[in-house]
This record gives C-alpha cells, sequence and structure tokens, in this order.
C-alpha cells in the first residue's frame, strides 16, 4: 500500500513538472510574439482643465493659439487644476503661442495661488484648491510608461473634440490562467492538498458570498467630500469570477464634482436679478411653470462667488427681494429657495419694480461686485399696469443689461387695456431682439431657457454694462487763445479725437460735450447734441480757431453751467482741461466748485502752462490728473495715460 502511494505521488509531481515547464515555454513564446505598442501623443485643446483628467502624470500635445485670455489660469508656477492645461504651459514659459508637446505632474493642492502676468497670459488669483499640477518639457521619465489614451471624468471630455480617443475607468483585463507560469510553491501547495486530503467545515453562506469593503476615495476629490464614500458590500471574487473589489464603480464617477460649486464659472461671472411676476392674474400653475424656469436657470449656471450670482425679486402691487445676490452661493441652495417661494398677489407694476431694482439691488451691501456686469431679466405675463420707458432708462444709464421675457400677449381686443404699447422695446437695453424674448404659451417657456443662459452670460454683447468707457459725460474745456496758433489749434483738436475715440458713444453710453475759451466761453457742443461716435468726431473737427486771452478761471464755471449742469444723475463727470499758459484770472475758486459738484477734472498744460496752476485745477492726487508736455506735438502720447488712470479710478469704486 506504501509503495502505492509512492507511485502515486511520484506520478502527480511529474505530472506538474510537465505543465510547469509548458507553461514556462508558452509564456516566452507569447512575449515573443506581443510587441511594445508605440506611444502617441493625446491631443487636447485649449480649455481643457487639469482637474478634468485623472492620470496623475501625463504628456499632451496642445494646439496653436491658447494664449486667449478667455483660457483661463490661476496661479504662477504651481496651477490650481481648474487652469487651463495649455494656457499654464504658455505662461509657465514651457510652449509659445503655436502650441507643443507638454509634461504634467499632479502634485497637491495649496492654500493658496497668486496670479501673474507672464508670456502674454494674465494668471489669476485663487485661494485653497484640492489639487495643483506643474507643466514641464515632454522628456519622459525612464522606466515610466505615460498613456496614449487619457483618462477623463466623464466620458464627455473636451478633448474627444480634438479627435483623441478617451476612456472611463476600467477594470484591468484578467490574464489568461494559461499564459501564467507556475511557481514552485503552487506546485508545492497543490501536490500537499493533493496527497493529504482533509476535511474542512462548510462556511455559512453570508461569510463565503459577501465582504465589506471601504470605497476608495477617487483621485482629486476634496476631503471634505468624504462623507460620500461610504461602507458598501460588494460580492465576492469567490462568487462573481473575475471581480475587481478595487475599482470604483461607474455610478460613483459620475458623482464626482472636480469644478466645486462654491467658486462658480468665471466664464459668466454676472450679478443677475430675476424679476418674477407674482401679480394675481398670473394664477398658480403659471407662477409654478416660472419658477420652474428659474430653477432651471439657476441650475443651468455655475453660481459662485468667482462665477454668477443670482437673486430674485417678485413685483405686485410693489416689489420685493427674495434673496439677494450674496444670499446663496452655489447652485443647489439657490434652487431650494426659489421652490420655496410663494406668489404675493397684486397688480403687475413692472415699471415700480425696475425703479426698486436699479436704487436698491444692485448695491455693495446686496452683493454687488464692481468687476460683474449687472443683469436683470423681467417676466411679464400679458402686460404690464404701469409705464417701464423711464424706469428702463435710468436703469440702463446706470449700466444694467435688461432682458424681458413677456408670455402671452394681449390679444385684438385687449390692446385698448395695455398702458404703453410695445412696452418692451422701450425697456430692454438694445431693440436688436437679443435682449427679448416672446413666448406664445406659458407652456414653451421652457424653450427659452437655454437661450437665455447663452446670452445673459456672452458678457461681451451686454451692452449696457457701465464700464469705465460707456458711463461718463466728458466736457473737453479748450483754450483757443491767441499764443496757441492755428497749427496747434488742430493738434490739440486731434488730441481730442483721440481721446474720444476711446469710448462708447451714445445717448445711454457716454456722452461728450466741448467749449472753447479765450478772455469769452463758447459752446460748442453739449451732451446732448450727438449722440453717435461718427457725429462725435465730426463736430470736433469743425471746431473754428477763436483766438484772443486766456481766462481759465472763468472757463471753468462756463463749463459747469453750460455742459455739466445738464449731465445725467447716473453719469460720471470728466471734465479734460487744455492749455497752453497761465490763467489771467484765479482758478482756484471755480476748480473748487468744480470738485464739491463731483467733477474730476484732468488738467493737461503745453508749453507756458504753470504746473502749480495745473496742480490746482486737477482733482486729488494732481499726479493722476495733471500732465504737463513742452510741445504740443507730444500731447498724443498721454492718450493711453489718461485713459488708464480714468479706468483705474473707476474700477476702484463701487459699481453703483
Amino acid at each position: 500500500m506504501r509503495t502505492v502511494v509512492l507511485t502515486m505521488k511520484a506520478s502527480v509531481i511529474e505530472m506538474f513538472l510537465v505543465l510547469l515547464v509548458t507553461g514556462v515555454h508558452s509564456n516566452k513564446e507569447t512575449s515573443k510574439k506581443i510587441k511594445r505598442p508605440k506611444f502617441t501623443v493625446p491631443q487636447i485643446n485649449c480649455d481643457v482643465k487639469a482637474g478634468k483628467i485623472i492620470n496623475p502624470e501625463f504628456i499632451v500635445k496642445c494646439p496653436a493659439g491658447c494664449q486667449d485670455p478667455k483660457f483661463h489660469v490661476y496661479g504662477t508656477d504651481v496651477y490650481a487644476s481648474y487652469s487651463s492645461v495649455c494656457g499654464a504651459a504658455v505662461h509657465s514659459g514651457v510652449l509659445d503661442n503655436s502650441g507643443g508637446k507638454i509634461l504634467v505632474r499632479k502634485v497637491a493642492g495649496l492654500s493658496g495661488y497668486k496670479g501673474s502676468y507672464s508670456n502674454g497670459v494674465q494668471s489669476l488669483s485663487l485661494p485653497r484648491w484640492r489639487e495643483s499640477f506643474i507643466v514641464l518639457e515632454s522628456k519622459p521619465k525612464k522606466g515610466v510608461t505615460y498613456p496614449s489614451a487619457l483618462t477623463y471624468s466623464s466620458s464627455k471630455s473636451p478633448a474627444a473634440q480634438a479627435g483623441e480617443t478617451t476612456k472611463a475607468y476600467q477594470r484591468p483585463p484578467i490574464p489568461a490562467t494559461t499564459a501564467q507560469p507556475v511557481t514552485l510553491m503552487q506546485l508545492l501547495a497543490v501536490t500537499v492538498a493533493v496527497a493529504t486530503p482533509t476535511i474542512l467545515p462548510r462556511p455559512s453562506p453570508s461569510a463565503a458570498s459577501t465582504t465589506s469593503i471601504r470605497r476608495p476615495e477617487p483621485v482629486g476629490h476634496r476631503s471634505q467630500e468624504m462623507d460620500l464614500w461610504s461602507t458598501t458590500t460588494y460580492t465576492s471574487s469567490q462568487n462573481r469570477p473575475g471581480a475587481d473589489p478595487g475599482r470604483v464603480p461607474k455610478e460613483e464617477l459620475s458623482t464626482q464634482s472636480l469644478e466645486p460649486v462654491s467658486l462658480g464659472d468665471p466664464n459668466c461671472k454676472i450679478d443677475l436679478s430675476f424679476l418674477i411676476d407674482g401679480s394675481t392674474s398670473i394664477g398658480k400653475r403659471r407662477f409654478r411653470i416660472q419658477k420652474q424656469l428659474l430653477a432651471g436657470v439657476a441650475q443651468a449656471l455655475d453660481i459662485g462667488p468667482a462665477g454668477p450670482l443670482m437673486g430674485v425679486v417678485q413685483y405686485g402691487d410693489n416689489p420685493a427681494t427674495h434673496f439677494n445676490l450674496k444670499t446663496h452661493m452655489n447652485s443647489r441652495d439657490l434652487k431650494t429657495a426659489i421652490e420655496k417661494i410663494t406668489q404675493r398677489g397684486g397688480l403687475s407694476n413692472v415699471g415700480r419694480a425696475i425703479s426698486f431694482v436699479t436704487k436698491n439691488f444692485f448695491s455693495k451691501a446686496n452683493g454687488n461686485r464692481s468687476s460683474a456686469p449687472n443683469v436683470v431679466v423681467v417676466m411679464v405675463d400679458g402686460w404690464p399696469t404701469d409705464k417701464v420707458e423711464e424706469a428702463s432708462r435710468l436703469a440702463r444709464e446706470s449700466g444694467i443689461n435688461i432682458f424681458f421675457i413677456t408670455i402671452e400677449g394681449a390679444a385684438e381686443n385687449e390692446k385698448q387695456y395695455v398702458v404703453e404699447p410695445n412696452f418692451a422695446n422701450k425697456a430692454v437695453c438694445r431693440t436688436n431682439g437679443f435682449y427679448s424674448f416672446h413666448v406664445q404659451s406659458w407652456f414653451g417657456l421652457h424653450k427659452t431657457l437655454q437661450p437665455l443662459v447663452k446670452r445673459i452670460c456672452d458678457t461681451d454683447r451686454l451692452a449696457c454694462s457701465k464700464t469705465c468707457l460707456n458711463s461718463a459725460d466728458i466736457g473737453f474745456v479748450i483754450d483757443g487763445s491767441s499764443s496757441v496758433g492755428t497749427g496747434n489749434f488742430r493738434t490739440v483738436l486731434q488730441f481730442v479725437t483721440n481721446l474720444t475715440k476711446e469710448f462708447e458713444i451714445s445717448d445711454t453710453d457716454t456722452r461728450v460735450g466741448a467749449v472753447q475759451y479765450t478772455y469769452e466761453q463758447r459752446l460748442e457742443f453739449g451732451f446732448d447734441q450727438y449722440s453717435s461716435k461718427p457725429d462725435i468726431l465730426n463736430a470736433i473737427k469743425r471746431v473754428g480757431y477763436w483766438s484772443g486771452g486766456t481766462s481759465t478761471g472763468a472757463a471753468i464755471n462756463f463749463a459747469l453751467e453750460q455742459l455739466f449742469k445738464k449731465s445725467k444723475p447716473n453719469k460720471r463727470k470728466l471734465m479734460i482741461l487744455i492749455t497752453d499758459g497761465r490763467s489771467y484770472d484765479d482758478v482756484r475758486i471755480p476748480a473748487m466748485a468744480a470738485h464739491l459738484k463731483g467733477v474730476i477734472t484732468y488738467a493737461i498744460g503745453v508749453a507756458w502752462a504753470a504746473q502749480e496752476e495745473l496742480e490746482v485745477i486737477a482733482t486729488h492726487p494732481a499726479r493722476d490728473h495733471s500732465f504737463f508736455v513742452d510741445e504740443f506735438d507730444n500731447l498724443y502720447q498721454y492718450v493711453p495715460r489718461i485713459i488708464q488712470n480714468i479706468c483705474t479710478e473707476f474700477n476702484s469704486q463701487p459699481r453703483n
């Protein structure tokens, strides 16, 4: 019997030795046939952010043109993962604007990112961020394999538009068992098991079928969101052949938020007020549809302090603010607040509501930001019960971009009840159709969602935004004394023309007027005389040289009475005075009167002008508002400086 057992053992050992040799030989043959695939560098677009790419280190190819400021970059040298990969590469100097290959390496997040201007790219500052990256020249490390296809946080990646193959997390392929060599320890274990079988107790079904595994934290996820990753029971690999307990399930990947809602979309940085119709005539059902549109807008906008902020005002007899710009700083909280809004009832006093918003809503205390355009979207069921034209004009002149959504307008037999025909065109920022939506039925209101969001986020086309170039009444006070001469007077007019060209000219944007003076004063044209840039420029060319003495003090008083007394209350008042000599009269009292009336005065002196007199005329600080040149031909050099100072001063002040 002992001989039989020994013979069986020898047979088993012999059989597994044969399998071992066969497996090793098979593995060698397979490895000979497999050739290492050629590495291809993935191509990405300029707008792809590092946070969207899950790979910790990769090489990519950037296209040309990534120097464009619309591809936002945050930080210097070490960049927040919210940055454009290719934009950061240009900023760091690894690439120029013609594109090329780069190596990107993910690193830990920082407590702050400092913005800077470098290589034609302005990077922005950013507070604490969960993940960073650095950009290097595309020199791969020895022994490191770089992916030919990048792994993205979702299948709908912007990089796919560049023709690149993308993929989501995938389970690694399970190698075929026939290709794996059998180790000696595995062979001995099997031999012992066959030679000396033992009877083991049957495991309980629960212990054999399941095991509790902590879900892994996804790459780049914020630590404060760890509560999303809970302990979950997975089916054991004993009962699920090929299961990979370390794989992140697809449904978890879809919940990853690589762009925190708390910061918002910087490409849509607007301060938005929704005026919703709460009048009795609208009814509960239509009021609910109106709220559904608001919730949809809140969902579509990435609300946050670096992006759009939104408040809601409901109007009826009288308007009331439900929440202002700083009440809700993310889309989720905003949607929740919208759902809780209840209808107030009353008339449909739209004009009163617009006046309320102009005076109260867009204030610093309510969260208004001087760097973000002001936008108002007015929803009207039918027609207003009061007039909107004057209230809307004041709003536009305050820099507010007014959009109107009108639903179910007046029928033919109802038009007699409309207080102000064509009210929408009288109210909106421009009558080119960009600011107006008309919906035939409340059930079609949802169709305005996407075009509305697209338009209010198109900050380049928000023509009524109040800026340093479209919100002033500018009065030029021009010395026409005998010492100037005809030729130099033409040079002065060219200087006035060059300054005027920089501004947005219209009856609701910047307006321009001009006074010429000697011993006497003459109004060349007032603020309300011309409403387009070509007309203003032609008017400047037609100004005739007067000749005479130099009474600058009297000229300032004349400009205050004939020009700035007619300035609109919502306009910034700028006086730009050009003189070539010392005044024959006192300038101190007239200059003080201008300053007290809120007129910002710039004094430009040429040739024999007195420096101390220029500083008295100029608004404080004089170094920013007074300039001196030796010759008339050098006046043009100060145009950029004056424009820059006007805008710097404007941007340092609250918007309203």
